[in-house]
């Protein structure tokens, strides 16, 4: 278990650094970039979280299937919250949700025989620098990005008058890990060959432009920008090239339009009339029957003047948000 000495922003092993984490910021700021080797999502990580690094070979009390670790060993971050005073729960596939808000994310990975789980407790979370440092098309998505962290990620500081320090959460959980799990703990400094294995070979390769620039593989380049918040819950935005140009900036749990906002370069008389379609579709699931019948209401309804912009090239432009979930 640990916390950062400093601050750092990362990027999952199958992420394209360039895409996902404005790396002009964080140099201006000197905030070191790293690549993990465990699945997942951009991210900014601080003294605020603690960490729990869990590496073992398959056993009864362990797991090594992704979807069987999760389950089994987030048992441990869900009693440490309650027992701090949080009403926690498991979502599968890997959060820990309270109130309705996300409180810790996790990733996992394999390694050989071995299997690694990581994920954190949050005692405090800097909500502006989480959406400073990632990149986005515009400072309007990044806005719409930090006000959906604040609404669906929480911290121990929001969800408790007297929150726990660093400290406190390390023996807590520590504590309900061995009672869960049936397992003692004890208390280790890594080998001088461990040391040496890190300073030699895992730490040159980390800092290393192949390691952090590796290409992405083909399957994740997709266009538009998406960032996952919370579970389920995404930051979306998608153009179409119609005509005119239709820019789709949606906020969406599941496949449900929680928020919609639909912008670009054509006309709209009157230019009201897409605030309409934009309310129409909150609520809507982003299923393409689904979308069609509203897009057609809407066309039928306001009869809005669009040149160039047809209720073909609206359905194409969400269901490009769509592909993006």
């Amino acid at each position: 278990m640990l916390q950062p000495g400093a601050p750092y922003a990362c990027v999952g092993y199958h992420q394209d650094l360039e895409k996902e984490l404005d790396l002009d910021y964080c140099k201006s700021v000197g905030l070191p970039v790293i690549r993990r080797s465990q699945g997942g999502g951009a991210t900014y990580l601080d003294g605020g979280q603690v960490f729990y690094q869990i590496v073992a070979k398959e056993t009864k009390a362990y797991p090594t299937a992704v979807d069987a670790m999760f389950k089994r060993l987030l048992t441990v971050t869900v009693e440490t919250y309650r027992r701090l005073g949080v009403p926690a729960e498991f979502k599968p596939l890997n959060d820990v949700v309270a109130n309705g808000k996300k409180v810790s994310g996790n990733g996992a990975s394999m390694n050989g025989s071995t299997s690694i789980m990581v994920g954190n407790v949050i005692v405090d979370m800097n909500y502006d620098m989480m959406a400073r440092v990632l990149r986005v098309p515009d400072e309007k998505f990044r806005d719409k990005m930090a006000k959906s962290m604040r609404d669906w990620v929480s911290c121990l500081k929001r969800e408790l008058p007297d929150p726990p320090d660093g400290e406190e959460v390390k023996r807590v959980y520590t504590k309900a890990f061995q009672e869960l799990l049936g397992v003692r703990l004890a208390k280790a400094e890594p080998t001088a060959e461990e040391w040496r294995i890190y300073e030699t070979e895992t730490k040159p390769r980390n800092l290393s432009r192949e390691w952090l620039y590796m290409e992405a593989p083909y399957s994740t380049r997709k266009p538009g920008r998406a960032v996952k918040i919370a579970h389920e819950v995404k930051v979306i935005e998608a153009d179409h090239k119609a005509g005119k140009l239709i820019r789709v900036r949606a906020e969406t749990k599941g496949d449900e339009i929680l928020d919609i906002r639909i912008t670009g370069d054509f006309f709209t008389i009157p230019k009201e009339a897409i605030f309409h379609l934009e309310y129409a579709l909150k609520g809507k699931r982003l299923e393409e029957e689904t979308l069609r019948a509203t897009v057609k209401s809407f066309y039928e309804a306001e009869k809005p003047e669009m040149p160039g912009v047809g209720p073909e090239d609206m359905v194409q432009a969400l269901l490009k948000v769509k592909s993006l979930l």
